[in-house]
């Protein structure tokens, strides 16, 4: 074992950088509707093969919009289950089609992947491009095939504070509230991205932020698939998962 991975736990999986919103506080910044994806065949087959040798504990994919891609998503989360990993999530914003009868139809796939949470990402920045409708129906499908699903909203500055996109969040989560749809802890938005470009106000130049999910290259716990099969120093569809973590050493 790479004793630089000696405490991996956790696998990621950015499906694609699409995505159905266009949300002023990515820190990704500016998305398209069609974009690169990563194939779920040789993803799962990654997954499968990382839990012989690590201990992975959780499973994550999220986008841009990983809906966008179902059947893949799908296919990783099925390996996961198979692997035993118990922690299956995934991050949705809960709109990846004008098709109402495509949506009930996704919900039933990842219930029958083996998907066993789910965080919808509802708040005043998803919702100024994204139609609430469709991402309610959404959640409703979800509830009936019994996949637990919270709100993930996004917080800026901090949860408690003031300001009018918090404010709006807040009445969002209340619509879902009624639904039975309490929220989770969120995210305080980073500055980076869109969120640099248009929310520069609520920031401070004269502070550092630190990143929170820039990992320890020396002691990595969690690796995270570019929608492009690459992960660490190595490329899934050119070489083997474990070639590419036994392979791996950190920057000097």
């Amino acid at each position: 074992m790479n004793e630089y991975l000696k405490n991996l736990n956790r696998i990621e999986f950015v499906m694609t950088m699409a995505c159905t919103g266009r949300c002023k506080h990515c820190s990704e910044g500016k998305h398209t509707l069609t974009g690169e994806h990563i194939d779920g065949e040789h993803a799962a087959k990654a997954v499968l093969d990382i839990c012989q040798h690590y201990n992975i504990q959780s499973l994550m994919t999220f986008g841009g919009e990983p809906l966008l891609y179902p059947e893949d998503a799908c296919r990783i989360h099925a390996a996961a289950r198979e692997a035993g990993i118990p922690h299956r999530d995934m991050i949705t914003n809960g709109f990846f089609t004008r098709d109402r009868a495509q949506i009930p139809e996704v919900a039933g796939m990842l219930a029958q992947s083996g998907l066993n949470s789910i965080l919808l990402s509802v708040d005043a920045f998803h919702q100024e491009t994204i139609p609430l409708e469709p991402v309610k129906y959404f959640a409703e499908c979800v509830m009936k095939e019994g996949i637990p699903i919270r709100i993930n909203p996004a917080w800026l500055v901090s949860k408690s504070d003031n300001n009018p996109y918090n404010v709006r969040t807040r009445e969002l989560l209340r619509d879902f509230v009624q639904l039975g749809i309490t929220a989770a802890d969120g995210n305080v938005i980073f500055p980076a991205g869109n969120a640099r470009e248009y929310l520069s106000e609520y920031f401070d130049d004269s502070t550092e932020y630190a990143d929170p999910y820039e990992e320890n290259p020396r002691d990595i716990r969690a690796i995270s698939f570019c929608p492009n099969g690459d992960v660490l120093n190595g490329n899934i569809y050119k070489t083997c998962i474990m070639d590419i973590l036994n392979s791996y050493s950190p920057p000097c």
